[in-house]
């Protein structure tokens, strides 16, 4: 796929993570904007998976680690055909199935139910051995958040996944420099991210541009031809990507957009659309 088609569906994924956290009024809209440009290469040129069957044996696996970042999820999905668009505007209220956090049981394409912070790359890790282990042959691809890395656990499944020499498995970091109590450098700072997965047993790549599609082609390029060891690719991205009131502002972190708010986002992102 040419990267004019990507920047297209990038810009239907940020319109479908804004409607479902507006008629949510709540969700996780910063977080998931950043990664919006991650998540369609991945769900439309990187992963081997087929919408009319979500449960294919072979399919490539992606586990959404920073669990909360759901309207980025569901909205990829639904621009991908897993599920419909008009059902984003359901997010999060009584009876749907497009709750907060993704549920593997009930929503189409979602390999993993995740939450917790620190899991969602265990559970990664045991994909991809189970694939190694019985000659599944599909790769496995985990995203976590930066603020993630503070989790004790993301570093036991990176020993394990090291060990294991497991090649078949890609660790993103979204790496925004914001968490939900404000910069990561002040929080508890995980820094430096690349060196750490590298005392790990990693092949690392960093990308200076995670909105780049040329660059992100490139860095999962280098992850296919790495033999031997897992690969993180570390994305320096912008919280709130392509919305600017949200771009850098650790509020937006998990606040919803009003009508006002709502309405000046999503001409923001029509404007982009006319540039293209």
């Amino acid at each position: 796929m040419n990267n004019h088609e990507l920047k297209k569906h990038a810009l239907e994924v940020r319109r479908g993570i804004l409607t479902a956290t507006h008629a949510a009024r709540s969700g996780h809209p910063g977080g998931s904007l950043s990664a919006a440009e991650l998540m369609t290469f991945l769900y439309f040129e990187e992963m081997n998976i087929d919408p009319r069957n979500p449960k294919k044996a072979d399919r490539d696996r992606f586990v959404l680690s920073k669990g909360h970042c759901t309207p980025g999820l569901y909205s990829v999905l639904a621009e991908r055909g897993f599920l419909p668009k008009e059902d984003l505007s359901t997010f999060r209220h009584t009876g749907s199935y497009l709750q907060g956090h993704p549920d593997m049981k009930r929503v189409p394409g979602v390999d993993m139910s995740t939450g917790s912070l620190g899991q969602g790359i265990s559970a990664a890790v045991g994909m991809a051995i189970s694939s190694q282990v019985f000659g599944s042959g599909y790769r496995v691809y985990a995203l976590l958040g930066d603020g993630e890395l503070e989790e004790g656990e993301v570093w036991e499944a990176s020993m394990l996944a090291g060990f294991r020499k497991l090649d078949n498995l890609v660790v993103v970091i979204d790496n925004n420099n914001l968490q939900i109590d404000g910069a990561i450098t002040e929080v508890n700072s995980p820094y430096p991210i690349d060196k750490k997965f590298e005392a790990f047993h990693f092949h690392v790549i960093s990308v200076s541009d995670g909105s780049d599609f040329e660059k992100l082609r490139a860095a999962f390029s280098e992850a296919r031809a790495t033999k031997g060891m897992p690969t993180a690719i570390i994305l320096k991205t912008v919280k709130g990507k392509g919305v600017s009131f949200m771009e850098n502002q650790v509020g937006w972190h998990g606040k919803a957009p009003n009508d006002e708010e709502f309405k000046q986002a999503m001409e923001e992102l029509d404007k982009a659309e006319e540039a293209l």
